[in-house]
């Protein structure tokens, strides 16, 4: 009888209908012409007192130019630019939706990315130009030289190269002498253009012994160049691999001395940062990571002995966050240093003696967090830094700027309205802008003198986004598994929701440690307003496990990424459940992407009783087939039985619900075995799923993705039956 009444409930209440489909997918094409004026980062122009940003208009978007006198104009021509592109490209480019990766504007040039090309114009003629290539940031194996490559000494009279996987010298135009003989394809010496001493006396250079090249192939089943299948290959380091071991050498010119560098202080190192000199070519230094992620060191090298020491010295007992909490600024050439550290359980900035190695004092203490360092004024000796976490009873992630001098006093809040902010500083110290909006809030940007003048520069009327049908979703907390730590969470409802009927629920999960990932700022359209159009309420929240709280909050995660913040999160689902009788926690799906497809797969094998449905995309489903960068990261090295522990493979077994698993066959950020290996492990557990594999796909999974997934939860969830797009257009 209860399973009759069950059913005429659905039927009494059908969602998953066409026209929900049609207002869904709707969403962004309705409210986007309502938020002309929302202003994407901003960017000074070096030297000058003006910065640039994106702002967004009723049929795309432009890019502008603002002094501090508040005066705005075109960044550049965006007619000519789009002709201009449209002819070298042989593609079409609309002047009024410019999409330009990485763009960089000077005074009489932009630099931009079309896809994986660099490409720069210059301002004066409209001449475009390939290159120059953006220097690499991140941790790659170095590459022994396969082209003759020259680094000039700095007044250009000499020269260094690598030769025979040697180093050779040789003044401009004549022949070169060897400065090494040790090296070899197993040991071989790398050059980086930061390898000259400022006073050219001295060269640092590494030498290195290459470590592990993995390689993973992919088939692209489907080429468009092509009838027959492709293989692609690509680089990609996973955790426990070995990893190239750099030495640092030291050469005097004159005296064609070597010094080898006694690598005592980064005997086993993830990664070493390029060299860089001191400026009056006292002694060069290089950052250390120590494989594990437990010890990171700035090191110094006297340039006379060759002799390192350690200038800073932090460890962890469980993992230093170079990822996001990584922040060091020399200042007066190195004699002192501004560092960021968790050390205390807060992550906060530290003053450091460089002659001695010591503290000379904590510049920011308390029970809150440093987010990021906006700008540092030398001359005053102030910093000016984003935190978090300061307001009792308010969302402890909304960031706020503040200013304080080195010494630690003077801490001068400047932004006061409870919102999230982002914020830049003038080149001169003379002016700031800040960006501040809230899920209920429509962004405001205001440029600000530090004299105490203010303009707003750009805002949206959020009146007329709330009379075409807009609403803000709702931010409620729980108690964490402490019972004291407040959680965080959304809650977004459909548009013609009806108090008194009950909704299925959607948690939208990413609980990747790297970050936290609830919204904070405005959106007019979210993807999870989007979901909960078809008729769900779609939720959020950051659990333990994720950063930008106290360092316990983020410790949960330490070789335990399997834990995704779940007995956080279910709490959060009961609390949200016992106050509101539309929210149906009995029907629960998860769905995310990446780390999400992890977590999402995991809740279900984990929690089977609790969460029932869930759609799962290119999951990093065990650490040990993931990237090493990231892994290794929270789950530590050498490689242990917390892998195994964490692993989605090895709790396949544990499946009882729905679930709906995609990858794309070309995903070169997860290897797509990860999300093969979780089917093989549910075929033999003789489970029942279902499966997309995306022939030609990277990482991204498209709009056919989309469609399917949200097919698929009005299917299990609300038990109708979707449009049949093979007739009707999605």
């Amino acid at each position: 009888m209860r399973l009759l009444l069950f059913l005429l409930s659905l039927c009494a209440f059908a969602q998953g209908t066409l026209d929900d489909y049609k207002r869904a997918n709707g969403l962004r094409t309705k409210f986007q012409p309502l938020m002309e004026g929302s202003a994407g980062p901003i960017r000074w122009i070096e030297k000058t007192n003006r910065f640039w940003y994106s702002r967004s208009t009723k049929d795309g978007s432009e890019y502008v130019t603002v002094d501090t006198a508040g005066t705005r104009s075109p960044a550049f021509d965006h007619e000519r630019l789009a002709t201009l592109l449209t002819e070298s490209q042989g593609r079409p480019f609309s002047a009024k939706r410019l999409d330009l990766g990485n763009l960089d504007i000077q005074e009489k040039s932009i630099q931009f990315m079309l896809g994986e090309e660099a490409w720069s114009v210059n301002l004066a003629a409209y001449e475009l130009k390939k290159g120059p290539e953006r220097p690499y940031l991140g941790c790659r194996p170095f590459i022994p030289e396969t082209a003759l490559r020259v680094v000039p000494s700095p007044d250009g009279k000499n020269e260094v190269l690598i030769r025979n996987y040697n180093v050779w010298i040789r003044e401009k135009g004549k022949a070169a002498t060897a400065l090494s003989t040790d090296g070899s394809e197993g040991n071989y010496y790398a050059l980086s253009e930061q390898a000259w001493s400022p006073d050219g006396k001295k060269i640092a250079v590494y030498r290195v012994r290459p470590g592990q090249r993995r390689v993973i192939n992919a088939v692209e089943s489907s080429p468009a160049s092509q009838v027959q299948p492709l293989l692609k290959s690509f680089s990609y380091p996973k955790p426990g691999d070995a990893l190239d071991i750099p030495r640092a050498v030291l050469f005097d010119v004159a005296s064609r001395k070597q010094f080898n560098v006694d690598p005592a202080l980064y005997e086993n190192p993830y990664a070493v940062s390029r060299i860089g000199w001191r400026k009056d070519s006292r002694a060069f230094h290089f950052t250390y990571n120590q494989r594990g992620h437990q010890v990171y060191r700035v090191i110094e090298v006297d340039a006379a002995s060759g002799a390192a020491r350690a200038v800073i010295d932090e460890k962890s007992d469980t993992f230093f966050c170079y990822w996001s909490k990584l922040y060091r600024r020399d200042v007066d050439d190195g004699r002192q240093l501004i560092w960021m550290s968790e050390r205390d359980g807060w992550n906060h900035l530290y003053l450091y003696d460089g002659a001695t190695g010591r503290v000379k004092n904590q510049i920011t203490k308390g029970e809150w967090v440093v987010r990021s360092v906006v700008a540092i004024d030398d001359a005053k000796r102030e910093i000016y830094f984003l935190a978090s976490g300061m307001d009792a009873g308010k969302d402890p992630y909304f960031k706020h700027l503040f200013k304080i001098r080195f010494d630690g006093s003077g801490m001068t809040r400047l932004t006061k309205i409870d919102a999230d902010h982002a914020a830049t500083v003038a080149p001169d110290f003379s002016h700031y802008t800040i960006t501040y909006s809230r899920v209920d809030l429509p962004p405001v940007t205001e440029l600000r003198s530090f004299a105490g003048a203010s303009k707003i520069i750009e805002s949206i009327d959020a009146a007329p986004l709330r009379q075409a049908g807009w609403s803000a979703p709702e931010v409620l907390t729980s108690k964490a598994r402490d019972g004291k730590t407040d959680i965080w969470g959304l809650i977004y409802k459909p548009s013609n929701f009806d108090g008194s009927k009950e909704y299925p629920v959607l948690e939208y999960i990413y609980a990747g440690p790297h970050d936290s990932f609830v919204p904070k700022m405005f959106s007019a359209a979210h993807h999870m307003q989007e979901m909960a159009e078809l008729g769900f309420i779609v939720v959020q929240m950051d659990g333990m496990g994720t950063s930008n709280r106290s360092k316990a909050f983020h410790d949960v995660c330490w070789k335990n990424i399997g834990d995704a913040g779940f007995p956080d999160r279910i709490l959060w689902h009961k609390t949200v459940a016992a106050k509101y009788s539309w929210y149906d926690v009995q029907r629960l799906g998860i769905y995310g992407h990446s780390a999400g497809g992890q977590n999402s797969l995991g809740a279900m094998l984990r929690y089977p009783e609790f969460y029932k449905v869930a759609a799962s995309s290119a999951g990093c489903h065990d650490n040990r087939m993931d990237k090493i960068s990231w892994n290794e990261q929270w789950m530590s090295w050498p490689v242990g039985p917390e892998y195994e522990a964490s692993s989605n493979v090895t709790l396949a077994k544990n499946l009882k619900g729905k679930l709906f698993l995609a990858v794309g066959e070309l995903d070169t950020n997860v290897d797509p075995a990860s999300t093969m290996q979780v089917v093989n492990a549910l075929i033999k557990a003789g489970k029942v799923f279902d499966l997309l594999i995306v022939p030609g796909a990277d990482h991204g999974l498209g709009p056919y993705w989309d469609q399917r997934r949200k097919d698929f939860f009005v299917r299990t969830l609300l038990g109708v039956e979707p449009p049949n797009w093979n007739v009707v257009a999605p």
